[in-house]
């Protein structure tokens, strides 16, 4: 395998780098070529027709490696399209209040993420327990938590402690 890729590299580079847009591209289709040569060591025919049968492998690999290519620029531009429709159907987080996005902002990352799942993406406590990654009771009392400091913080007051978010609980 050695001798052949001593033999030949240089030959199936050029001939990769004349048909490649990018010189990584055209190293990777070199490498894949050679890999297939040792794959398939007992196919390779001896002398001149080694360097032919390289070129026809390079040439397969050449052909996959644009079928490749065109199918993640058709892929990257579907996707494109669908995800211009779906920002325009899609409400700015935040556009609401901003007494709602300053008291958001307040809070700390758990509570805001918390807050987050269930109101921007409908999660109910099982499902917002499966994202994070804790207990199904963990998720409730963090989201009780959280709504209370977020009501506090709405309600002018600074973060609450335990007596007051009792206190908050039982007056709504």
């Amino acid at each position: 395998m050695e001798r052949l890729y001593a033999e030949h590299g240089r030959a199936v580079l050029a001939y990769a780098v004349r048909r490649c847009t990018d010189a990584h591209d055209a190293a990777d289709i070199v490498a894949e070529t050679f890999l297939v040569a040792w794959r398939r060591l007992d196919d390779v025919p001896a002398d001149e027709g080694a360097r032919l049968w390289l070129y026809a492998v390079a040439r397969n690999v050449l052909s996959n490696h644009h079928r490749s290519e065109r199918r993640r620029e058709r892929l990257a531009e579907r996707l494109r399209r669908e995800l211009t429709l779906a920002l325009d159907d899609l409400v700015e987080p935040g556009s609401g209040s901003g007494a709602v996005a300053a008291a958001l902002a307040s809070l700390g990352a758990e509570d805001r993420e918390i807050l987050r799942l269930t109101g921007w993406e409908g999660l109910t406590p099982r499902q917002i327990a499966v994202v994070l990654g804790i207990t199904a009771v963990a998720a409730r009392s963090r989201l009780h938590r959280a709504r209370a400091r977020f009501r506090a913080v709405l309600d002018g007051a600074s973060e609450p402690d335990g007596a007051e978010t009792l206190r908050l609980q039982e007056a709504r």
